[in-house]
């Protein structure tokens, strides 16, 4: 109970404060109100709490919110089809199950390739960052065979980015199934954007370090 308390408390100080930021600043403000305490608080690793939990604040903070600034740009022109958003000094890319796979299906569509493989162009232009891929499921079907299909799928995105140039030591996969939905499961359109792989792309050590010694351009 404390720690969601404070968790509220810091949440609501620095949204309060963020109101009449510009996303860079927003970056730095987020790791000086203690990044890392609020991620690990929030959800036990999820795309939110890594991006969150990621961030440095202060002048490397800045720094690093500039290049992902960039990166963001990049992605959006790349994968017009998925949605890409700014989160602290990180990047969140979510991808529509239901446009890059098929129904029951963990083989990424044809059609959603070249996307997916523009998307490892930008990673590959951007080594300094590493890459959360997550896969998620509505609530329909069974517990477990929501899960093994949010597995199946983070690791297809997670192999298919292999194979087009990103380094497998910048890529980490998780899955959760149905145990996270970001809407509500009370219909057909909700659960559509229920199932979705999300990507968090954050800064690496080297990214950190450059930005702490001023170094990173």
């Amino acid at each position: 109970m404390r720690k969601i308390i404070f968790l509220i408390s810091a949440v609501s100080i620095l949204a309060a404060g963020c109101a009449t930021m510009n996303k860079q600043q927003k970056g730095t403000a987020a790791g000086a109100a203690g990044g890392a305490l609020i991620g690990a608080a929030v959800s036990g690793g999820s795309i939110w709490g890594v991006l969150i939990g990621a961030a440095v604040g202060g002048t490397a903070g800045n720094l690093i919110g500039k290049k992902m600034d960039k990166q963001a740009k990049e992605l959006k022109q790349a994968i017009p089809t998925a949605e890409v958003e700014r989160v602290g000094e990180g990047i969140n890319v979510t991808f529509s199950s239901g446009l890059m796979f098929k129904i029951n299906s963990a083989e990424i569509s044809d059609s959603y390739k070249d996307d997916l493989a523009a998307a490892a162009g930008v990673f590959k232009n951007n080594p300094e960052t590493n890459i959360l891929v997550e896969g998620h499921t509505d609530d329909t079907g069974s517990d477990e065979v929501n899960m093994n299909l949010s597995q199946k799928r983070a690791e297809a995105v997670s192999a298919f980015l292999q194979s087009n140039g990103t380094d497998a030591s910048r890529l980490q996969t998780k899955w959760y199934g149905e145990s996270q939905p970001k809407y509500a499961n009370d219909g057909e359109e909700n659960r559509q954007k229920n199932r979705r792989v999300e990507l968090a792309v954050y800064a690496n050590e080297e990214m950190k370090t450059k930005a702490k010694d001023g170094k990173l351009e």
